[in-house]
């Protein structure tokens, strides 16, 4: 299976906590929709179908690769 470069897994997951993070939807729908564009294409990129199995298959590659980490959240939510 072809999967993502690590340092793109890197930016989707940094991006997919911060737009999961409490507070940051704010009732904004733009906002949502960006989280569930993120949680998809991480879905995509990682061939998997629940965004908490690809947060983890996208932190095992980053981890597996050397790149560094980004910060964790311990609730994701889609």
């Amino acid at each position: 299976m072809l999967m993502a470069h690590p340092s793109m897994l890197r930016k989707l997951v940094a991006r997919y906590e911060e737009l999961a993070a409490p507070g940051a939807e704010s009732g904004d729908p733009k906002v949502v929709r960006q989280r569930e564009d993120t949680a998809y294409t991480l879905c995509v990129s990682t061939g998997t179908r629940d965004i908490r199995d690809a947060l983890r298959v996208a932190r095992q590659a980053i981890a597996a690769a050397g790149e560094p980490a980004a910060a964790s959240v311990t609730s994701a939510s889609v």
